[in-house]
């Protein structure tokens, strides 16, 4: 009888497999990190990851503090371990979630420094990729020019392409598994059909071997690309989605339209991708200011 009733170590197991069962990649690959993390720290200190205590929790915010990390990482990985304990409490394998009363590390948005390309410096990187050869080119147009995910752009495939209402359009599964319906301009068409070179099927973006290019690959071949552009700073796949999204917002598209070209449930999100330094160009307090100075020039 004793085999039938599960030990506190397979409690354990139980919790995170029920908790990272919530998820697809790539948000699945980011929480098993922060969990690793957290149960790294409850080994080298003795404390138990389901039986920790609030104090006990402080003291681990503080210890990420402690190693260096950004602010923004450091309340992302407590809060992984925050949202792990309110599943634990729903299914039962703790009463009550402890993380409830613990201070989290505030981040101001506004204040985090998030790469984003300026037209001349997409430029440079563009002619550079197109130096490159197809599948560079592509990666390039694909995330700077309608704002995919590297992950939504390593698993393109030639046959999700299609033609519809007078535009070539890409089918791709977005975060959330939620599928999308994207036009390819004109450009962007173009380089793809560079990549694929006559191919009819297979994926869109290939590796130096031939198989299908991963993100990790995209993320290299971007920092190489930046370097023979001449752009100093160090860029990543979603530094181009930032990109796309500041530039079409300083071009004066509509903050609703950009929100459905990022595919964002909320436009508070859309707008934190406006990166731009332009911004001061935009504010509002010189419209305001003409129009009241206009009213009492006589």
């Amino acid at each position: 009888m004793s085999e039938l009733v599960p030990t506190y170590l397979d409690v354990r197991k139980l919790a995170v497999a029920g908790f990272l069962a919530r998820y697809r990649e790539p948000t699945l690959t980011a929480y098993r990190t922060d969990l690793r993390c957290y149960w790294r720290w409850c080994a080298e200190t003795g404390v138990d990851p389901l039986r920790v205590t609030r104090a006990q929790l402080e003291l681990y915010v503080r210890n990420l503090e402690s190693r260096g990390y950004a602010a923004a990482t450091t309340s992302r990985r407590f809060s992984t371990i925050a949202v792990f304990l309110k599943y634990a409490v729903i299914d039962g394998f703790i009463p009550i979630n402890p993380a409830d009363a613990v201070a989290r590390p505030k981040v101001a948005w506004e204040g985090q420094r998030r790469t984003v390309l300026h037209p001349l410096e997409f430029a440079a990187l563009l002619s550079a990729a197109r130096a490159a050869g197809g599948t560079d080119h592509a990666l390039v147009a694909l995330l700077g020019m309608i704002g995919l995910r590297v992950s939504e752009a390593c698993h393109a495939n030639i046959d999700d392409i299609r033609y519809q209402g007078g535009y070539e359009i890409l089918h791709v599964i977005g975060k959330g598994a939620k599928p999308a319906d994207i036009p390819l301009p004109i450009p962007v068409l173009r380089a793809v059909r560079e990549a694929t070179d006559g191919r009819d099927r297979g994926p869109i973006l290939l590796n130096a071997s031939g198989g299908r290019l991963n993100g990790n690959a995209a993320t290299r071949r971007l920092r190489r690309l930046a370097s023979r552009a001449g752009i100093s700073h160090p860029i990543s796949p979603h530094s181009l989605r930032r990109t796309f999204c500041t530039t079409g917002l300083v071009a004066g598209v509509a903050i609703r339209d950009m929100q459905i070209a990022m595919r964002h449930s909320d436009p508070r999100t859309t707008i934190r991708y406006d990166m731009a330094q332009a911004n001061l160009d935009r504010h509002a307090a010189h419209a305001v200011a003409a129009y009241l100075a206009g009213m009492s020039s006589g």
